[in-house]
């Protein structure tokens, strides 16, 4: 991002814009987020205990497929027409791309990168989200798992924005890095 391009997103994320994004930023971006969540966040932390008491067990045994027919969800170029997620937040998601299908920032849609995948997370042993079907990755090219937001990746906030209304966590805000990664947990 350029300083520009920064200012403007202090600006709206309600923090000093002086084109430098540090710890009052990121700070300044996460209330923005956390505020547009609902008030009684339907979804569980984001520890293995709460995860599993909530969702029940990671795998095959809970999941749908989610219709996103006509939302321009694109896997390597191909147009996907569901996706596996939990049944528990397949109407959010659902709401989220719709959402994103209509905005400007729709062309991330272009570029899904999945949703269930029963593996541990990079580098350790704990499962990942995905395992449950409740974590979806979006332009990875763009927003690597390394590349820290929002200096480098170039997710838009206005797809947070639109994963928060629904009360789920954007990894690129929170932990500033995998800023592809979207999941049900606050």
């Amino acid at each position: 991002m350029t300083a520009t391009q920064i200012i403007e997103l202090q600006k709206r994320v309600g923090t000093t814009p002086d084109g430098f994004w540090g710890p009052k930023s990121t700070d300044a971006c996460q209330r923005h987020l956390r505020s547009l969540m609902p008030k009684t966040n339907p979804w569980p932390n984001s520890n293995q205990s709460s995860i599993r008491a909530f969702y029940g067990p990671p795998g095959e045994s809970n999941l749908t497929n989610l219709d996103v027919t006509g939302l321009g969800v694109l896997y390597l170029g191909k147009t996907v027409k569901t996706i596996r997620c939990h049944k528990l937040v397949a109407e959010s998601l659902h709401r989220v791309l719709s959402e994103i299908a209509r905005s400007s920032s729709s062309e991330v849609l272009t570029k899904y990168a999945g949703c269930f995948n029963l593996r541990p997370m990079r580098g350790g042993t704990s499962l990942s989200t995905h395992s449950w079907g409740i974590a979806i990755d979006l332009d990875p090219g763009n927003n690597g798992n390394r590349v820290h937001w929002p200096c480098q990746a170039k997710m838009p906030i206005e797809v947070m924005e639109s994963f928060s209304r629904e009360g789920w966590l954007s990894a690129g805000a929170f932990w500033s890095r995998d800023s592809m990664h979207f999941q049900a947990t606050r």
